[in-house]
């Protein structure tokens, strides 16, 4: 069975800088980050393969950068320039029945519990 931890996630002024992550107790092929805010439906912010090959949303496109360590079974979410609509809760995804990019929260399996972002003007 899988099992993923979030942390990294707090309270920041708008420009500022986080970074997520999240460990699993076994190797996954394919991983994301989704995120809620309150009132709104769920969605992908980021996907990443095995290989390292990555997919963004459009709205977080050359700020966020999704990475992973296949050997300490980790995926990292450093998000730069945030601003008050980054504000959710981000969950860490994973999957292990195949490998490709992926920001439909239908292809993941296994979820963490979430961690707090906060962004203020």
């Amino acid at each position: 069975e899988v099992q993923l931890v979030e942390s990294g996630g707090g309270s920041v002024q708008a420009g500022g800088s986080l970074r997520l992550s999240c460990v699993g107790n076994r190797y996954t092929a394919s991983m994301g980050w989704f995120r809620q805010a309150p009132g709104k439906v769920r969605e992908g912010v980021a996907a990443i393969a095995r290989d390292g090959n990555s997919k963004y949303a459009d709205s977080v496109k050359g700020r966020f950068t999704i990475s992973r360590d296949n050997v300490k079974k980790e995926l990292y979410l450093q998000m730069d320039n945030l601003n008050p609509d980054d504000t959710g809760m981000y969950y860490c995804a994973a999957d292990w029945r195949w490998s490709g990019l992926f920001l439909e929260d239908s292809r993941y399996e296994f979820w963490g519990q979430g961690t707090q972002v906060t962004v203020s003007s």
